[in-house]
Protein backbone atom coordinates (compact mmCIF):
# COMPACT_ATOMS: atom_id res chain seq x y z
CA UNK A 1 0.00 0.00 0.00
CA UNK A 2 1.21 3.43 -1.12
CA UNK A 3 1.50 5.91 1.77
CA UNK A 4 -1.10 8.79 0.84
CA UNK A 5 1.55 11.58 1.56
CA UNK A 6 3.77 9.93 -1.34
CA UNK A 7 0.80 10.18 -3.24
CA UNK A 8 -0.15 13.44 -2.83
CA UNK A 9 3.36 14.19 -3.51
CA UNK A 10 3.84 12.60 -6.86
CA UNK A 11 0.41 14.25 -7.99
CA UNK A 12 2.06 17.69 -7.04
CA UNK A 13 4.87 17.02 -8.52
CA UNK A 14 3.12 16.17 -11.80
CA UNK A 15 1.44 19.11 -11.53
CA UNK A 16 4.31 21.72 -11.15
CA UNK A 17 6.91 19.70 -13.95
CA UNK A 18 4.31 19.47 -16.31
CA UNK A 19 4.01 23.22 -16.48
CA UNK A 20 7.65 23.32 -16.64
CA UNK A 21 7.85 20.93 -19.40
CA UNK A 22 5.30 22.66 -21.53
CA UNK A 23 6.20 26.26 -21.13
CA UNK A 24 10.03 26.05 -20.72
CA UNK A 25 11.03 22.68 -21.88
CA UNK A 26 9.40 20.64 -23.87
CA UNK A 27 10.48 22.32 -27.68
CA UNK A 28 13.90 21.96 -26.58
CA UNK A 29 14.28 18.34 -25.48
CA UNK A 30 12.85 17.84 -29.13
CA UNK A 31 15.54 20.01 -30.81
CA UNK A 32 18.20 18.19 -28.82
CA UNK A 33 17.53 14.71 -28.36
CA UNK A 34 16.89 14.03 -32.30
CA UNK A 35 17.00 10.16 -32.14
CA UNK A 36 19.83 7.51 -33.13
CA UNK A 37 19.84 8.63 -36.83
CA UNK A 38 18.70 7.02 -39.96
CA UNK A 39 16.60 3.86 -40.20
CA UNK A 40 16.35 1.74 -43.37
CA UNK A 41 12.96 2.32 -45.26
CA UNK A 42 12.36 0.32 -48.46
CA UNK A 43 13.81 0.10 -51.76
CA UNK A 44 12.59 2.01 -54.62
CA UNK A 45 13.25 2.13 -58.16
CA UNK A 46 15.80 5.44 -59.34
CA UNK A 47 14.45 8.77 -60.41
CA UNK A 48 15.75 11.52 -61.95
CA UNK A 49 16.69 13.65 -59.54
CA UNK A 50 17.71 11.19 -56.93
CA UNK A 51 21.29 11.12 -56.05
CA UNK A 52 23.27 8.45 -57.18
CA UNK A 53 24.90 7.54 -53.88
CA UNK A 54 22.09 6.17 -52.41
CA UNK A 55 21.98 3.54 -55.09
CA UNK A 56 21.30 -0.04 -53.82
CA UNK A 57 24.25 -1.47 -56.50
CA UNK A 58 23.28 -5.74 -55.14
CA UNK A 59 19.32 -4.46 -56.14
CA UNK A 60 20.54 -2.65 -59.28
CA UNK A 61 22.35 -5.35 -59.87
CA UNK A 62 19.64 -8.02 -59.98
CA UNK A 63 17.13 -6.35 -61.87
CA UNK A 64 19.40 -4.26 -64.47
CA UNK A 65 18.23 -1.00 -63.68
CA UNK A 66 19.03 1.38 -61.10
CA UNK A 67 17.12 1.31 -57.62
CA UNK A 68 18.26 3.59 -54.66
CA UNK A 69 17.41 2.86 -50.52
CA UNK A 70 15.27 5.16 -48.61
CA UNK A 71 15.47 5.81 -44.96
CA UNK A 72 13.42 7.54 -42.76
CA UNK A 73 14.87 9.50 -39.26
CA UNK A 74 15.05 7.03 -36.32
CA UNK A 75 12.93 9.05 -33.66
CA UNK A 76 12.46 7.33 -30.93
CA UNK A 77 14.91 7.25 -28.28
CA UNK A 78 15.22 5.37 -24.94
CA UNK A 79 15.94 7.74 -21.89
CA UNK A 80 17.02 6.03 -18.65
CA UNK A 81 17.29 8.20 -15.53
CA UNK A 82 20.39 6.19 -13.08
CA UNK A 83 19.68 7.83 -9.66
CA UNK A 84 20.83 8.19 -6.29
CA UNK A 85 18.85 7.15 -3.50
CA UNK A 86 21.49 6.64 -0.76
CA UNK A 87 21.17 7.88 2.26
CA UNK A 88 23.49 11.54 1.76
CA UNK A 89 20.10 12.22 -0.26
CA UNK A 90 18.06 13.14 2.33
CA UNK A 91 20.18 16.24 3.45
CA UNK A 92 18.44 19.25 2.30
CA UNK A 93 19.09 22.80 4.08
CA UNK A 94 16.72 24.65 1.92
CA UNK A 95 13.07 23.71 0.87
CA UNK A 96 13.65 20.03 -0.09
CA UNK A 97 16.03 17.21 -0.16
CA UNK A 98 18.34 16.30 -2.62
CA UNK A 99 16.29 13.21 -3.34
CA UNK A 100 13.06 15.02 -3.99
CA UNK A 101 15.45 17.20 -5.82
CA UNK A 102 15.89 13.95 -7.99
CA UNK A 103 12.22 13.14 -8.05
CA UNK A 104 11.10 16.19 -9.48
CA UNK A 105 14.13 16.14 -12.10
CA UNK A 106 13.49 12.80 -13.22
CA UNK A 107 9.77 14.00 -13.18
CA UNK A 108 10.39 16.60 -16.06
CA UNK A 109 13.10 15.00 -18.03
CA UNK A 110 10.73 11.85 -18.08
CA UNK A 111 7.19 14.19 -18.77
CA UNK A 112 9.74 15.39 -21.66
CA UNK A 113 10.66 11.73 -23.13
CA UNK A 114 6.92 10.55 -23.39
CA UNK A 115 5.72 14.04 -24.93
CA UNK A 116 8.32 13.03 -27.67
CA UNK A 117 7.36 9.13 -27.98
CA UNK A 118 10.05 8.07 -26.04
CA UNK A 119 10.89 5.16 -23.78
CA UNK A 120 11.85 6.03 -20.16
CA UNK A 121 13.58 3.38 -17.75
CA UNK A 122 15.10 3.81 -14.66
CA UNK A 123 17.96 2.43 -11.77
CA UNK A 124 17.67 3.42 -8.17
CA UNK A 125 21.27 2.62 -6.96
CA UNK A 126 22.89 3.06 -3.42
CA UNK A 127 26.21 0.55 -2.89
CA UNK A 128 23.66 -1.94 -4.54
CA UNK A 129 21.17 -1.62 -7.05
CA UNK A 130 17.83 -1.33 -5.56
CA UNK A 131 15.63 -1.69 -8.31
CA UNK A 132 15.32 -1.31 -11.99
CA UNK A 133 12.18 -0.32 -14.12
CA UNK A 134 12.41 -1.55 -17.98
CA UNK A 135 11.78 1.13 -20.29
CA UNK A 136 8.55 1.74 -21.19
CA UNK A 137 6.32 4.87 -22.69
CA UNK A 138 3.07 6.36 -21.24
CA UNK A 139 2.10 9.07 -18.10
CA UNK A 140 1.05 6.11 -15.87
CA UNK A 141 4.45 4.78 -16.21
CA UNK A 142 6.30 8.25 -15.82
CA UNK A 143 3.86 8.28 -12.63
CA UNK A 144 5.33 5.02 -11.47
CA UNK A 145 8.76 6.60 -12.32
CA UNK A 146 8.23 9.68 -10.01
CA UNK A 147 6.55 7.07 -7.15
CA UNK A 148 9.50 5.06 -7.18
CA UNK A 149 12.12 7.08 -6.12
CA UNK A 150 10.03 9.31 -3.75
CA UNK A 151 8.99 6.00 -1.78
CA UNK A 152 11.82 3.77 -2.79
CA UNK A 153 13.28 2.39 1.01
CA UNK A 154 16.34 1.58 -0.03
CA UNK A 155 18.66 -1.57 2.01
CA UNK A 156 21.97 0.02 1.15
CA UNK A 157 23.09 3.60 2.55
CA UNK A 158 26.28 4.24 0.83
CA UNK A 159 26.95 5.17 -2.91
CA UNK A 160 28.54 2.60 -5.97
CA UNK A 161 28.58 4.89 -9.30
CA UNK A 162 30.73 1.65 -10.62
CA UNK A 163 27.61 -0.90 -9.70
CA UNK A 164 25.07 1.44 -11.28
CA UNK A 165 26.85 1.88 -14.23
CA UNK A 166 28.19 -1.57 -14.83
CA UNK A 167 24.21 -2.45 -14.57
CA UNK A 168 23.31 0.30 -17.03
CA UNK A 169 25.82 -1.20 -19.97
CA UNK A 170 24.54 -4.60 -18.75
CA UNK A 171 20.69 -4.08 -18.91
CA UNK A 172 20.80 -1.21 -21.71
CA UNK A 173 22.71 -2.95 -24.82
CA UNK A 174 21.32 -0.62 -27.23
CA UNK A 175 22.72 3.40 -27.44
CA UNK A 176 20.35 5.52 -24.81
CA UNK A 177 20.13 9.06 -23.36
CA UNK A 178 21.31 8.68 -19.79
CA UNK A 179 20.69 10.95 -17.01
CA UNK A 180 22.77 10.44 -13.64
CA UNK A 181 21.34 11.88 -10.89
CA UNK A 182 23.81 12.05 -7.84
CA UNK A 183 25.68 14.16 -5.32
CA UNK A 184 28.50 11.96 -6.73
CA UNK A 185 29.96 10.94 -3.17
CA UNK A 186 31.90 8.04 -4.71
CA UNK A 187 35.17 7.42 -5.89
CA UNK A 188 36.95 5.18 -8.26
CA UNK A 189 34.04 4.89 -10.89
CA UNK A 190 36.16 6.58 -14.04
CA UNK A 191 36.60 3.83 -15.62
CA UNK A 192 32.78 2.58 -15.57
CA UNK A 193 31.98 6.38 -16.33
CA UNK A 194 34.49 6.79 -19.94
CA UNK A 195 32.64 3.24 -20.65
CA UNK A 196 29.33 4.45 -20.39
CA UNK A 197 30.07 7.66 -21.94
CA UNK A 198 31.29 5.80 -25.15
CA UNK A 199 28.31 3.11 -25.44
CA UNK A 200 25.38 5.94 -23.99
CA UNK A 201 24.82 9.73 -24.56
CA UNK A 202 25.57 10.30 -20.48
CA UNK A 203 24.30 13.67 -18.71
CA UNK A 204 26.05 13.97 -15.18
CA UNK A 205 23.32 15.76 -12.70
CA UNK A 206 25.10 16.64 -10.28
CA UNK A 207 22.54 17.43 -6.88
CA UNK A 208 24.39 19.76 -4.61
CA UNK A 209 23.54 21.80 -1.59
CA UNK A 210 24.75 24.95 0.26
CA UNK A 211 25.44 23.96 3.55
CA UNK A 212 27.66 20.73 1.78
CA UNK A 213 30.12 23.32 0.32
CA UNK A 214 30.31 26.28 3.38
CA UNK A 215 29.65 26.01 7.13
CA UNK A 216 27.54 28.66 8.76
CA UNK A 217 29.38 30.33 12.21
CA UNK A 218 26.83 29.11 14.64
CA UNK A 219 29.06 27.48 17.42
CA UNK A 220 29.50 23.78 18.03
CA UNK A 221 28.07 21.46 15.59
CA UNK A 222 27.47 17.73 15.36
CA UNK A 223 28.05 16.45 11.85
CA UNK A 224 27.69 12.82 10.92
CA UNK A 225 28.51 11.37 7.53
CA UNK A 226 24.70 9.31 6.80
CA UNK A 227 26.49 7.04 4.24
CA UNK A 228 29.46 5.62 6.93
CA UNK A 229 27.17 6.89 10.13
CA UNK A 230 31.11 9.43 10.84
CA UNK A 231 30.16 11.72 13.38
CA UNK A 232 32.68 14.76 14.35
CA UNK A 233 31.54 17.93 16.67
CA UNK A 234 33.54 21.00 14.70
CA UNK A 235 33.38 24.18 16.18
CA UNK A 236 32.37 26.69 13.62
CA UNK A 237 32.79 30.01 14.90
CA UNK A 238 36.74 28.89 14.27
CA UNK A 239 37.61 30.53 11.02
CA UNK A 240 40.21 27.86 10.22
CA UNK A 241 37.83 25.04 10.49
CA UNK A 242 35.42 26.75 7.75
CA UNK A 243 38.25 27.69 5.57
CA UNK A 244 39.20 24.24 5.80
CA UNK A 245 36.02 22.58 5.35
CA UNK A 246 35.06 24.96 2.46
CA UNK A 247 38.40 24.37 0.25
CA UNK A 248 38.06 20.63 0.89
CA UNK A 249 34.29 20.37 -0.79
CA UNK A 250 35.97 23.16 -3.48
CA UNK A 251 38.35 19.88 -4.23
CA UNK A 252 36.04 17.38 -4.45
CA UNK A 253 34.14 19.69 -7.14
CA UNK A 254 37.05 20.28 -8.68
CA UNK A 255 38.13 16.58 -9.25
CA UNK A 256 34.20 15.52 -10.56
CA UNK A 257 34.68 18.39 -12.96
CA UNK A 258 37.98 17.17 -14.00
CA UNK A 259 36.49 13.43 -14.20
CA UNK A 260 33.47 14.13 -16.56
CA UNK A 261 35.67 16.51 -18.70
CA UNK A 262 38.22 13.55 -19.02
CA UNK A 263 35.47 10.92 -19.79
CA UNK A 264 33.68 13.38 -22.31
CA UNK A 265 30.33 13.48 -20.03
CA UNK A 266 28.53 16.08 -20.20
CA UNK A 267 28.01 18.01 -16.28
CA UNK A 268 25.64 20.04 -14.79
CA UNK A 269 25.16 21.29 -11.20
CA UNK A 270 22.37 21.56 -9.66
CA UNK A 271 21.73 23.06 -6.07
CA UNK A 272 19.01 22.06 -3.60
CA UNK A 273 18.17 26.15 -3.18
CA UNK A 274 17.90 27.50 -6.75
CA UNK A 275 15.35 27.12 -9.37
CA UNK A 276 16.70 23.63 -10.89
CA UNK A 277 15.15 24.93 -14.71
CA UNK A 278 17.68 27.23 -15.09
CA UNK A 279 21.26 25.54 -15.06
CA UNK A 280 18.73 22.38 -17.46
CA UNK A 281 17.70 25.46 -19.58
CA UNK A 282 21.07 26.56 -20.24
CA UNK A 283 22.86 23.56 -21.16
CA UNK A 284 20.12 22.24 -23.06
CA UNK A 285 20.58 25.65 -24.67
CA UNK A 286 24.40 25.21 -25.04
CA UNK A 287 23.70 21.39 -26.50
CA UNK A 288 21.56 22.63 -29.07
CA UNK A 289 24.27 25.84 -30.30
CA UNK A 290 26.86 22.51 -29.72
CA UNK A 291 24.74 20.12 -32.00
Amino acid sequence: MIPREILKKVRQIEIRTNREVTDVLGGQYHSVFKGRGMEFEEVREYLPGDEVRAIDWNVTARFGHPFIKKFKEERELTVMLVVDVSASGQFGSGRQSKNELAAELGAVLAFSAIRNNDNVGVILFTDRIEKYIVPKKGRRHVLRVVREILACQPIGTGTSLTRALDYLNRVQRRRSVTFVLSDFQDTGFDKQLRLAGKRHDVIALSLRDPREEELPAVGLLELRDAETGAQAIVDTFDRHVRATFAGQAKARLAALRGMFRTASVDHVEIRTDTDYMRPLVKYFRMRERRA
